[in-house]
């Protein structure tokens, strides 16, 4: 058997469940995967599973989370039924377990919008295993280490997939008139040129280092998955190939999405 190539590291903007009827990004979501080796599983951290110590979500195919309120009818009965990834699970584990740093089981719970919403444009036949992990912690220090600790997996054909939103906050979209609100695009801006120069400090200290870092993240949880990417990149020496495959914005929010490592 051929050893599988080693998978990029992805960290995307994953939309609400109405991106399915966006015109343009569920088309630039399945263009980018159409570029991608196969994997033989996905990796995927949410924004919408803070737990610790870190859990590893169901390993057989269950229920899908619809961690969202208010939506038409028809968003809840969106199915992604992939398979389970036991013997991924089994990988994550013994990468991750370490004296003062366990890692829990809980079987039954699903993939969460975080991870389905994007997979369902990316892998639409769902028939690659796919394992959700949990974010223990949104220090972005720790997650680095995380995906450090994770990077292996990538030389196994696994697709490790930080899902997110480059700029992420409701509450003042909801105060804001059409248009792309100056805090998001001067966040955006300044994500874009840090990822280009590979300035790693300067993210990990994007609360203070960015123009509107708290009004683009007045939570961190949507920007914190990305660590978990560089981390994975880091390890292999791939910070500075990194390049933005999906920008622009989606009601006013940053779009932007990155890949580290395979052309």
């Amino acid at each position: 058997m051929s050893t599988p190539p080693r998978m990029p590291a992805l960290y995307l903007s994953h939309g609400a469940p109405p991106l399915a009827d966006d015109p343009v990004w569920p088309g630039q979501l399945a263009a980018w995967s159409a570029g991608l080796p196969r994997p033989t599983a996905i990796l995927m951290v949410s924004a919408h599973w803070e737990e610790a110590p870190l859990a590893l979500g169901a390993t057989e195919t269950v229920p899908l989370v619809y961690d969202f309120w208010g939506f038409p009818e028809h968003y809840y009965r969106v199915r992604y039924a992939a398979p389970g990834a036991p013997a991924l699970a089994d990988s994550v584990r013994k990468l991750l377990r370490a004296p003062g740093t366990p890692v829990q089981d809980i079987p039954a719970r699903g993939l969460d919008h975080g991870a389905y919403v994007p997979l369902v444009e990316m892998f639409p036949a769902a028939d690659i295993p796919v394992l959700q992990i949990s974010m223990p912690t949104l220090d972005p220090g720790r997650l680095m280490e995380i995906g450090r600790r994770l990077a292996p997996l990538r030389d196994e054909g696994v697709l490790i997939v930080g899902s997110g939103f480059f700029t992420h906050n409701l509450a003042a979209l909801r105060h804001t008139g059409p248009g792309v609100p100056g805090w998001s695009a001067e966040f955006d801006d300044w994500g874009r040129r840090a990822l280009e120069a590979a300035d790693v400090d300067a993210l990990l200290d994007f609360a203070h280092k960015s123009p509107a870092g708290a009004l683009a993240h007045p939570r961190t949880e949507h920007f914190a998955p990305l660590f978990v990417t560089l981390g994975a990149a880091d390890a292999a020496g791939e910070l500075d190939a990194g390049r933005s495959v999906i920008d622009g914005f989606w009601m006013g929010l940053a779009k932007r999405s990155v890949q580290f490592g395979a052309a």
